[in-house]
């Protein structure tokens, strides 16, 4: 839609909503115009809580609404958000929140902690994203993951999708790290220093953090393995030279898994308005998605597989239905 048309089309339903409180101009308006004009403008409006401002999820949540926002019978507002775990209890719990999006795991852990029962029934997922991989970096006396039980492993802050991760993945692997919680430039000079065994960063590679380490450190990333335990949420993954030449001999790579990110939805019942709202947001994702991979939208997106499936998670119906329609092929 060109600008001129989306200007138009805004226009219009400014006009339209004048046109409804027109006669009450000389008056407070009636509470049934203004319960009519509020009912239209919330029909078609899908909020998708993101990240923060800083972060790659915002930036596609303003990608969401940049591609799929028509003004009219679908209207995306991007929300920041305050990391995984707010935003699945603010998908089950906040008028508004509509969609959002989290790491793959966060079912997982919030099914440990057991913090919202019947989660994995109440949220579903439309699509995955793009994977973040796990970086695991040690001092030179450590190996192996085995040789950190017992020792000291940063894993940023308490609320992060780091420290989240970090404390599945050890628990899997069974590995009784000590896990500390310093911000990771912090724990960075920390492992330089020899105060710390290693420390856990979740990001997409590079990450800036690390491709900043000279050569000859002594630091190394740690292989992890793809055990079933860790297949059961994450995918496996590799570390590649050419993304960390000061780290990883040229031709090598790292072993590690990955963690996807989701775009998450509460699995509302067919028939219902909120179920016929994000029916019209699944819809328009998936017939327009190519739109996604051109610029100026975000790199992430040429990542995206639409037909991958997230272990441990349940496809949301009308996208499973949307895809088939469409000639794709995902089982739930």
């Amino acid at each position: 839609m060109g600008q001129a048309s989306r200007r138009a089309l805004l226009l219009g339903g400014a006009s339209a909503l004048a046109a409804g409180l027109a006669p009450a101009r000389a008056q407070q308006p009636s509470p049934q115009v203004l319960s009519a004009a509020a009912q239209r403008a919330n029909a078609g409006t899908v909020g998708v809580v993101s990240g923060g401002v800083d972060g790659t999820y915002v930036r596609i949540a303003a990608d969401l609404a940049a591609v799929l926002d028509n003004g009219d019978e679908l209207r995306v507002l991007p929300i920041i958000g305050r990391g995984s775990l707010q935003n699945i209890a603010d998908i089950m719990f906040l008028r508004g929140v509509d969609v959002g999006i989290v790491q793959s795991d966060v079912l997982a852990y919030a099914q440990r902690e057991r913090l919202f029962p019947g989660v994995t029934q109440l949220v579903h997922y439309i699509a995955k994203l793009y994977d973040e991989e796990f970086h695991l970096l040690a001092g030179p006396r450590v190996a192996r993951v085995e040789d950190l039980a017992g020792q000291r492993v940063n894993v940023d802050l308490r609320p992060s999708g780091t420290a989240m991760t970090a404390s599945l993945v050890f628990e899997r692997l069974g590995v009784a790290a000590t896990l500390t919680h310093d911000p990771q430039d912090v724990a960075l000079e920390k492992l330089r220093r020899g105060e710390i065994a290693a420390m856990a960063f979740v990001a997409g590679q590079p990450a800036r953090l690390f491709s900043a380490i000279p050569a000859g450190s002594g630091l190394r990333f740690l292989p992890v393995q793809a055990t079933p335990a860790l297949m059961e949420t994450y995918l496996p993954s590799r570390l590649e030279a050419a993304r960390y030449p000061n780290l990883i001999p040229a031709g090598q790579t790292v072993d590690t898994i990955a963690v996807g990110a989701v775009m998450a939805v509460y699995a509302w019942p067919s028939g219902s308005d909120r179920h016929r709202k994000v029916a019209r947001f699944v819809d328009a994702f998936f017939t327009r998605f190519e739109e996604f991979q051109r610029p100026p939208r975000h790199a992430k997106w040429l990542e995206v597989n639409l037909t991958a499936q997230v272990p441990g998670w349940t496809r949301f119906g009308v996208a499973q239905d949307v895809m088939a329609r469409l000639g794709g092929v995902a089982a739930r």
